[in-house]
């Protein structure tokens, strides 16, 4: 009797997915396989993670987006309904200025009392391997780098960024948020995720931290999203031992895929 797998989800044209509902499963996505867990704070069915996930009409662009929303409820459902908006607005357009600033906007006209958020957003171009992200105050990936068999964390390093750059969005009305494009090697990983993942804590009190999080990264299997993203929640979860989750947790890791022929 053989094992059953779990199917792959694949993104149509012009689809938007995602939500901040707990979720885990396989997608697929222009160029790149993908695992995506989303795991709202217990008892809360509905968290303030929410992530996005998109292809364009030709099938050469896919986009992702993550960010963790102050707030609960009302709050976070409105902010989802703009993030959603602006998505499918800007959905085939690889450059990304104007759907930043155009959510650091949205959340300046909307704000409920301190409202804000963190975002990470990246567009891949299937035809290059190209990556343009742009990080609006959010936690850097972590980048597995395939030729080189690295780990790193994947980080705006523009030479003439500036101390208003990279603002969580809803901060100051016409922020400027840098972009930057890099190269993704066949076999390269990224894996995005939420401060509840990095500020785990374990029985002790001690938190996890970036460092420890890039520890947990060298021991991670590269061979797949999937395998990837399922073994570092396991580790996180080690980390902790009795001390219970005390955020919510997302993770989305994504792997390039090679051109089929």
């Amino acid at each position: 009797m053989t094992a059953e797998i779990d199917p792959v989800y694949r993104l149509a044209c012009m689809e938007l997915r995602g939500g901040n509902h707990a979720a885990a499963y396989a997608v697929e996505l222009p160029g790149l396989s993908g695992w995506v867990s989303c795991r709202p704070l217990h008892p809360s069915p509905r968290g303030g993670d929410l992530y996005y996930l998109s292809a364009c009409s030709n099938g050469v662009i896919a986009r992702v987006a993550l960010a963790d929303v102050s707030g609960h409820g009302e709050v976070v459902s409105s902010a989802a309904v703009r993030l959603q908006d602006a998505l499918r607005k800007h959905v085939d357009h690889w450059d990304q200025s104007l759907l930043i600033r155009e959510l650091n906007d949205s959340f300046l006209r909307n704000a409920e009392r301190a409202q804000y958020a963190t975002a990470f957003l990246a567009s891949f171009y299937t035809g290059s391997g190209e990556l343009l992200f742009t990080n609006a105050g959010h936690l850097p990936p972590l980048w597995y780098h395939s030729a080189r068999r690295e780990w790193s964390f994947m980080n705006d390093e523009t030479p003439y960024s500036k101390e208003i750059l990279d603002l969580p969005l809803g901060m100051i009305g016409g922020t400027s948020y840098s972009q930057t494009g890099v190269q993704l090697e066949v076999g390269d990983l990224l894996l995005l995720y939420t401060d509840g993942i990095s500020e785990s804590s374990d029985e002790s009190g001690e938190q996890l931290g970036l460092e420890g999080l890039l520890s947990i990264a060298e021991g991670l299997p590269t061979d797949s999203a999937r395998s990837a993203g399922e073994r570092l929640l396991a580790v996180v979860e080690q980390f902790r031992g009795a001390a219970p989750a005390a955020d919510d947790e997302t993770v989305v890791a994504l792997q390039r895929l090679a051109q089929p022929e």
